[in-house]
């Protein structure tokens, strides 16, 4: 099984807006609901969980049954019987201090409904531009690895400093990778990753990625996309709203 987890739960204070980035409207719609639509139209995300504050769950529900009507239908056929997009809502989770304690929290909140080899896929609430194809690969290119993660080369030159004020020293881009999301891993491992760093270092982390690989796991690299930029400063929400205006 995969289910997708669909982080909502930040506050997006770089943005001074009145509302968190994920809810801003663009193009008469949240962003968040652009990203929801992706998912929810992916053939091989069987369940969505959404880490989200109490006050946005009942329009974020909203907006999951509006976009769960317009989707491409899908059935499986289980045990519980036939599952369409109606059926793929399966919680929500309070966020947590930092954005990988919002994971921990869904992880912890579904352990009823997955066993160790399910994969959980992390998704941004404010990637509302991941390509299909992006998400495929992760679950599919995961098969043989506990993990899998969308990276992006390099394309400056990265300088170490010590101070910051002064070069360092100087890094091999050619060995230098920055991660997106959405990424994948196993459930079972990825939670005992998570559980590893409690109760202070899990605050410390950064990127979703970096319990796995404190853990030992094997993550495998895929090819990220230029376009599937996180929403993170008003220039990113301009950039958005452009290429909403111009589709």
């Amino acid at each position: 099984m995969n289910i997708a987890v669909l982080l909502s739960g930040g506050v997006g204070d770089r943005l001074q807006s009145d509302v968190s980035k994920q809810y801003i409207r663009v193009g008469n719609e949240m962003i968040v609901s652009k990203t929801l639509q992706g998912l929810l139209e992916n053939e091989l995300v069987d369940y969505i969980w959404i880490v989200a504050d109490k006050a946005w769950r009942r329009r974020l529900r909203e907006a999951f049954d509006n976009k769960a009507g317009g989707a491409v239908k899908k059935q499986i056929n289980n045990a519980d019987g036939v599952v369409t997009n109606a059926d793929k809502f399966k919680g929500f989770s309070d966020p947590g201090t930092n954005r990988q304690l919002s994971i921990y929290n869904a992880l912890c909140d579904m352990s009823d409904i997955v066993v160790d080899n399910d994969v959980i896929l992390i998704q941004d609430a404010v990637r509302p531009l991941t390509l299909q194809d992006s998400i495929t690969d992760c679950l599919t290119r995961i098969e043989g690895h506990d993990g899998a993660l969308p990276v992006l080369p390099m394309q400056d030159t990265i300088y170490m400093s010590e101070d910051g004020s002064s070069v360092s020293s100087l890094l091999d881009r050619n060995k230098l990778f920055a991660g997106q999301a959405p990424e994948a891993y196993r459930y079972g491992k990825y939670k005992k990753a998570n559980e590893a760093l409690l109760p202070d270092d899990i605050l410390k982390v950064n990127g979703a990625a970096e319990p796995a690989i404190m853990y030992g796991m094997d993550v495998v690299m895929l090819p990220g996309d230029e376009r599937n930029f996180k929403i993170t400063t008003k220039a990113d929400l301009d950039r958005y709203r452009e290429i909403v205006e111009n589709e």
